[in-house]
């Protein structure tokens, strides 16, 4: 309505953004309100993914190509006294709410009040969509036209980088910085990407992100029937012993100890050792020889399962262990200046 002076009504500017992650023409309900009840939608991009889906629904909508401020502008002048909605491209169009913001500063519109402006998002992302531009990264990379160095990875030669990233992430834990660890992860995540985009072009055997997701996904659920089954598990040692058991009956093995990798760092394949032994209830004997004559691997691997038992991780005491000593060689590098 028109104030008594015959001052049209500043109208309203509704932009519309949308995520690119989720399908097109999936908009809250708020937006198809809006998109319906607008004096005029206008859109920039020709091929803007939500176009088809809001036309299919009945939705007239008027594209716009103009740079900058001038669409600023120009969208400004089309909401005076009306309701006019925008539909943001798929970057979000950068600067546009500062170029509206700037022309309230500058004094308004020729033809009437700066509208009311109002952000809508039309879609939101769900947790994990931005799993979705890894993919595109990874792909992108790996193509043609990608990056060489990329494109020549094999399976083979990224062994080395996911076991140094997995130790750079350990790391992160051990110290207990958060920045790191969030970036760690995401390294150790793109081990995992890259891992499954080079598996998509075997010529014999393909398989892809998404078949690594659902099969961990299926063996998460399968491995937790206290959870998606109806079996009763109230402790962790119950929901432990199920898992030990539903895996034991899955890969059929033979030994208490087959799958266990030989080729983790010895500490560590000594715990895990020792753990499916004593879960099996065996007490193997570590050496026949006395300790005075025992070898020093048979000395580290007595001392590694007399940590285990004692509810130790032999790694982490031994990295904990290397870390005060380098401390120690730093200072005596400084007393020594």
């Amino acid at each position: 309505m028109a104030d008594p002076d015959n001052t049209p009504a500043p109208g309203r500017l509704v932009l519309l953004s949308s995520t690119h992650r989720v399908a097109p023409g999936l908009l809250s309900w708020a937006a198809w309100e809006t998109l319906r009840a607008a004096d005029r939608v206008l859109a920039g991009d020709a091929g803007h993914p939500q176009l088809p889906p809001v036309r299919a629904a009945g939705v007239d909508v008027e594209l716009l190509d103009q740079p900058g401020h001038a669409l600023a502008r120009t969208l400004a002048e089309a909401a005076s006294g009306r309701t006019v909605v925008w539909i943001c491209g798929v970057d979000g169009d950068p600067g546009l709410t500062d170029a509206l913001a700037r022309i309230a500063v500058e004094g308004g519109l020729a033809a009437g009040p700066v509208p009311e402006i109002e952000l809508l998002p039309g879609s939101y992302d769900l947790p994990g969509a931005r799993l979705l531009d890894l993919v595109a990264v990874m792909d992108r990379l790996r193509s043609p036209g990608g990056c060489p160095w990329d494109a020549q990875q094999t399976h083979e030669s990224l062994v080395k980088y996911l076991v140094e990233e997995a130790f750079e992430l350990v790391e992160a834990i051990e110290d207990g910085d958060r920045g790191m660890l969030r970036e760690e992860l995401g390294d150790v995540l793109l081990q995992v990407m890259f891992h499954a985009r080079i598996a998509e072009e075997h010529p014999d055997e393909p398989f892809g992100i998404d078949e690594v997701a659902g099969g961990i996904v299926d063996k998460l659920m399968y491995r937790h029937p206290h959870v998606f089954a109806d079996v009763h598990a109230p402790t962790a040692e119950h929901v432990e012993a199920n898992w030990e058991e539903l895996k034991a009956a899955e890969k059929q093995r033979e030994s208490v100890v087959d799958g266990v990798p030989l080729a983790q760092p010895a500490l560590a394949l000594v715990a895990k050792l020792h753990s499916r032994a004593a879960k099996a209830g065996l007490a193997p004997a570590l050496s026949e020889e006395g300790p005075a004559e025992a070898g020093i691997g048979d000395r580290l691997l007595a001392l590694a399962v007399q940590a285990q038992e004692q509810g130790l991780d032999p790694e982490a005491e031994l990295r904990a262990a290397a870390r005060r000593y380098r401390d120690a060689v730093r200072q005596a590098e400084q007393d020594n200046r």
